[in-house]
């Protein structure tokens, strides 16, 4: 690929493609207010063109979050649907037994989204784009059935750091560029400080561990994304199905 413009016609026509194979017109994206979602959509846009709905899914969460998300729809001209999802997370919360740990709870919240985003794109006839990209898909930094749930995964093959380079050449808002990149599960998170590195730490891990060439690579660094991928490696396949022995 000889440039990032390049990339991002090359993902758009792949895009385009799976959905005219599908028989289906567009794409649902869930819009966040970060920069995964925001490329994703532009990139769904560049496919599509009007045939891409951007869903609003607060849940609790920051008003900053949602005002972006809001200006992202508007800098790209996006229709949006509002849906909001706290209630539905009290009501669900309130129903689960009173031990449920914090994180448990937490990923609620992503597998609420999915939900009304299949909802919602089975309504229109769409499929749903998903915004996750390699750093998160590799170590597993998302929630099973959550966002990572999902129809097409466009960012799937790309580190953080080249998500961030296909947002500048799509004009993604600089301002959804610069912010600190947060999943939105509880107040004040932040995926670095969850991931306990950075994204520049981990995109040059990862590069290091698919070249083989990790020599230079700080072992302890190293050897803790090499154990995250290992953990989560049950989220990056489908379920397994038991075969019955076929021996007498």
């Amino acid at each position: 690929m000889n440039s990032i413009e390049g990339l991002a016609d090359e993902i758009a026509g792949w895009l385009r493609d799976y959905a005219a194979s599908a028989g289906l017109r567009g794409y649902v994206v869930g819009l966040s207010g970060g920069i995964d979602s925001a490329v994703t959509a532009a990139l769904c846009q560049r496919a599509v063109g009007d045939e891409v709905l951007a869903v609003l899914m607060p849940c609790h969460g920051q008003q900053r979050d949602l005002e972006l998300a809001r200006l992202v729809a508007s800098a790209f001209g996006l229709e949006t649907v509002l849906v909001d999802l706290g209630q539905t997370y009290d009501t669900l919360v309130a129903a689960l037994p009173p031990d449920t740990a914090e994180i448990a709870k937490a990923n609620i919240k992503p597998r609420l989204r999915m939900t009304t985003l299949y909802a919602i794109a089975q309504t229109q006839g769409y499929l749903v784009a998903g915004t996750g990209n390699k750093s998160e898909f590799m170590t597993g930094y998302f929630t099973k059935y959550g966002d990572g749930g999902v129809d097409v995964e466009p960012l799937g093959d790309l580190l953080k750091s080249q998500v961030r380079l296909l947002a500048q050449a799509l004009d993604v808002p600089q301002v959804i560029i610069d912010r600190p990149p947060t999943a939105g599960l509880w107040e004040g998170q932040t995926d670095e400080g969850e991931l306990g590195m950075t994204y520049e730490q981990l995109d040059s891990t990862l590069a290091a561990i698919e070249t083989g060439h990790t020599g230079d690579v700080d072992q302890a660094l190293l050897e803790r994304v090499k154990h995250m991928m290992a953990a989560t490696a049950h989220k990056r396949s489908m379920p397994p199905v038991f075969r019955p022995r076929t021996d007498n």
